[in-house]
């Protein structure tokens, strides 16, 4: 832990807590640290939340399967990123949706009552929490709606349209594998491919293993 104790220190949400504060918590393992190797699951769905979780450094995904089986990428989260935040005082603090480590994970755990106490002993440290928290909720709820409201097509056009302007120009490498891109979509690779294949019969992209092309 002692290696990560400045990373914590740097974390949005501790910001507002002493140095006291922190190490005290550490020392007391009322901070706890856990590790996560890439691909493996944080949390369940349906699993209780009973604690706050700060990502200190990796990839955290959180991933639903439809009723078909295809799998959703809903959000990725990164460095500074909370979990639980908006579950762990909730009536019903169950994860909706599976958590997961994409990349090799170390998250910063709070448990429920020593967030409660620090709510009490730090102002400044609660409205951190509830600013963090409300802006988690809005980002989450807007590309929910993202997923939820376009077509795959219209899905794979906006992700064409930014790759080609990223990349300054209509043939565009894919850094990916099909596979990856109908996860980050939130389709199943089967789907991903019959899309394409149509957008290809109908004049409007080229494509090979490694790059599409946009067409007119």
């Amino acid at each position: 832990m002692q290696h990560n104790i400045e990373q914590i220190k740097d974390l949005t949400l501790l910001n507002s807590l002493s140095d006291e504060v922190i190490t005290s918590n550490i020392k007391n393992k009322k901070f706890k640290l856990t590790s996560y190797k890439k691909n493996s699951i944080i949390h369940f769905d349906g699993e209780r939340c009973t604690k706050l979780e700060i990502i200190l450094s990796g990839k955290v995904v959180i991933d639903s399967i439809d009723e078909d089986g295809n799998l959703l990428t809903i959000s990725n989260f990164y460095n500074n990123d909370i979990l639980g935040g908006n579950l762990v005082f909730s009536r019903n603090p169950y994860y909706p949706m599976t958590i997961s480590a994409q990349l090799a994970s170390d998250i910063l755990e709070i448990e429920k009552d020593v967030l409660f106490d620090l709510f009490g002993d730090n102002p400044n440290f609660l409205y951190t929490y509830l600013e963090l928290i409300s802006d988690n909720a809005f980002i989450l709820s807007e590309k929910i709606k993202h997923y939820i409201n376009k077509t795959l097509r219209e899905k794979i056009m906006s992700y064409l349209d930014y790759k080609s302007k990223n990349q300054n120009s209509d043939h565009i490498k894919l850094r990916i594998t099909k596979k990856a891109l109908a996860e980050k979509l939130g389709v199943a690779r089967t789907s991903l491919s019959r899309e394409l294949a149509k957008m290809r019969d109908e004049g409007i992209i080229t494509f090979d293993r490694d790059s599409i092309t946009l067409l007119g």
